[in-house]
């Protein structure tokens, strides 16, 4: 029987939640004194408990640390309602959901404990330390190190160990989507750590704000040549508070984005960073810059601002970047015409690299011919942002925007199928081929892949994945350009 760490490591990736021994639930009514629900936590060796009126409606939960920090730490009588402590951040996970889905959601959330939930009921809960337990190595371990990371130093450390964690990956054969996601939560991780640092460095902000992250890190389809793409939210102030709190948040951005770069994760070199004073603003100020790329709609503008249609809230008040994406809604129920034509001009602009002999167009380095990988991939991102957005569907990432558009009717099961596959089949060999480049060449990752590197397989494997954006590029000609030459 094979009882290798690899084979235990690999099985994790197919096991789901419910797969797991999860715990019951165990709750209390928010009238409680918090002193029975610390007796009950040391009699049942405990470390949450949820508090509701029934298992049906849960209304938030206190746990050790809660106990620790709100009651202990303030010196509050022990007869207080643990209704007025509980912490109301509820966040649940599907029965069916992977293990490794839980894991990652439990990072980007920043919690310990996950609600499961099946046919729309509450169920049990599972904790980290649990799921992590069902992994005895591995990225998650890994993730959970740099979570405890100090500083900007030991998180340096920490990034260079990446590459050879997703070459190990890769060598097993991981799927890229997952892949992707574990980098992402990696730079998120490193990201939350800097930005809570930099909090303790300079003091509380003075107004509630979002730090989101664009681009392919906002799509979660971060691969090893990665540079920072991010911006921030505040809300919006009186008067006579604006510059105050515009100083804090330009100040806190410059931090924070020269830190990412120390780390490893480098500027953008095209400025899309809350560092440039352009990417952080109020929410009005914000709605309005929507307003205007979408009615105002050029190819210039679409080709510039594409990237803010991928975001995802990483850290501070979520619901700021969701006001944000209700008012896009509101705007694109009736766009002008001219925004979806660029959309989709924009869109074409990347050719597949096939000549018409159906050969791979190259260009050479050092007397080798290549391709770049990044921008036969372009084509993919840019056709599901922009069916996803001319069908009102606010997925970021592409393979979901894919499955989101199946499942509307958009595309048919073998159109979703092929580009699913031929996307996921070209990030598959980027990330292989970056992390050779840094594992065996000790090069910095690029994303230029030398034809003299691939097997015949892979070449067949090309053309025909050039001959499908092809297909789909007339797709968007015929229904957004109203150009089919």
């Amino acid at each position: 029987m094979i009882a290798t760490n690899e084979f235990i490591t690999d099985r994790f990736y197919s096991k789901k939640v419910g797969d797991l021994h999860f715990r019951n639930l165990r709750v209390f009514s928010p009238d409680t004194p918090i002193f029975q629900v610390a007796q009950n936590m040391a009699k049942e060796k405990v470390s949450i408990f949820f508090i509701a009126h029934s298992e049906k409606e849960i209304l938030g939960f206190v746990t050790d640390i809660t106990l620790r920090d709100k009651v202990v730490a303030n010196q509050l009588p022990y007869s207080t309602r643990v209704g007025d402590i509980m912490d109301k951040n509820i966040i649940y996970i599907q029965k069916d959901a992977f293990l490794y889905e839980a894991l990652l959601m439990m990072f980007q959330t920043k919690t310990r404990y996950l609600l499961v939930r099946d046919q729309g009921q509450y169920v049990g809960w599972i904790s980290r330390n649990k799921i992590l337990s069902e992994q005895s190595q591995g990225p998650f371990i890994f993730i959970q190190a740099v979570r405890q990371a100090m500083d900007k130093d030991e998180l340096k450390e920490k990034w260079a160990m990446v590459p050879g964690i997703i070459h190990q990956l890769v060598g097993k054969g991981l799927k890229a989507q997952i892949i992707n996601q574990i980098i992402t939560a990696v730079t998120d991780t490193i990201s939350l750590r800097i930005i809570e640092n930099t909090i303790r460095q300079i003091g509380p902000p003075p107004a509630k704000f979002v730090f989101f992250v664009l681009g392919s890190e906002g799509r979660a389809e971060q691969t090893l040549k990665t540079d920072q793409d991010n911006a921030i939210i505040y809300e919006d102030k009186a008067n006579e508070h604006r510059e105050m709190v515009r100083e804090y948040f330009l100040d806190f951005a410059e931090r924070v984005s020269a830190d990412l770069d120390h780390v490893g994760i480098v500027f953008c070199t095209g400025g899309f960073m809350a560092k440039n004073p352009k990417w952080t603003h109020s929410l009005s100020h914000w709605k309005r810059n929507y307003e205007a790329w979408i009615k105002e709609s050029t190819q210039e503008t679409v080709m510039k601002y594409s990237t803010f249609f991928d975001c995802r809230a990483i850290y501070g008040e979520f619901s700021l970047l969701e006001e944000l994406k209700v008012f896009m809604d509101q705007q694109l129920v009736n766009p002008p015409e001219r925004f979806f034509m660029n959309m989709g001009a924009n869109a074409l602009l990347y050719e597949a690299p096939l000549t018409f002999f159906k050969n791979i167009r190259t260009f050479k380095i050092d007397g080798e011919k290549h391709f770049n990988i990044k921008k036969a991939m372009t084509p993919f991102v840019d056709l599901a942002r922009l069916f996803a957005l001319k069908h009102r569907i606010f997925e970021t990432n592409t393979g979901n925007r894919i499955e989101a558009l199946r499942k509307s009717g958009v595309f048919s099961d073998n159109e979703a199928m092929e580009m699913y596959h031929a996307y996921y089949y070209l990030m598959t060999l980027r990330l292989e081929k970056q992390s050779l480049q840094m594992m065996e060449k000790g090069e910095e990752p690029k994303n230029f892949v030398s034809i003299g590197q691939l097997t015949k397989v892979q070449m067949a494997t090309l053309v025909e994945i050039f001959k499908v954006i092809k297909e789909f590029q007339l797709k968007i000609k015929i229904e957004f350009t109203k150009n089919i030459f």
